[in-house]
């Protein structure tokens, strides 16, 4: 291994610690799909997380030109989700907010929350996201906040860099995108988002053309 740290080790020895470990995992979900769940279930294990914090956004600043469905609406497919998974937990402090809702912000105010410096916080984006971080508000401030958390489907080693984990992921071949896109077309979303996902979707008349 040539003393290199892979994300398992580092994992092991983090677990030692008595700091209370949280991923913070923030998107649009628009909606929330069985890739959400897999990929957070995922590193919810090879982290060893004490809990996963799904934060669904009021409105990203990287969509702003995307139509969506209403925030509340969101935070409610979020919760109706992750409500099999007692650690996974929603914070629904960006839909309260308004507006934009900027990282830096929000990693401020759950780490308040969550003890401060009794809990180490890890943010959780895909290889996509961190393509173009640096152009987030405040990436100084986040980094300081948070360890990064990077999604990575190409194959990495998962060898720590500088601020960064690289967790290795296998590629889910579904998105939000293409669940509203078959919706639309009329076509099934059976097995694409969890059952009262899909409850929901029929009920508001969701994503229809």
């Amino acid at each position: 291994m040539n003393g290199a740290e892979t994300t398992s080790d580092r994992v092991l020895n983090d677990a030692k610690k008595s700091r209370r470990r949280v991923g913070i995992f923030g998107g649009s979900f628009d909606p929330p799909h069985m890739g959400h769940i897999s990929v957070a279930r995922e590193v919810l294990e090879v982290l060893a997380l004490d809990e996963l914090v799904w934060v669904p956004a009021f409105r990203s600043p990287h969509k702003l030109e995307a139509e969506q469905a209403a925030p509340l609406i969101r935070l409610h497919m979020v919760r109706t989700a992750t409500q099999s998974e007692p650690r996974f937990r929603v914070d629904d402090c960006e839909i309260l907010r308004e507006g934009l809702s900027y990282t830096v912000n929000t990693l401020r105010e759950i780490k308040a929350d969550a003890g401060g410096e009794s809990s180490e916080i890890f943010l959780i984006m895909g290889a996509d996201q961190y393509a173009f971080f640096d152009r987030w508000r405040e990436p100084h401030s986040i980094r300081e906040l948070a360890k990064i958390v990077v999604l990575d489907r190409e194959g990495s080693t998962g060898v720590e860099e500088v601020g960064v984990i690289r967790v290795p992921m296998e590629r889910v071949d579904i998105s939000s995108t293409e669940v509203r896109a078959r919706i639309a077309c009329g076509d099934s979303i059976k097995g694409w988002v969890p059952n009262g996902v899909s409850l929901l979707i029929e009920r508001e008349g969701l994503y229809r053309s």
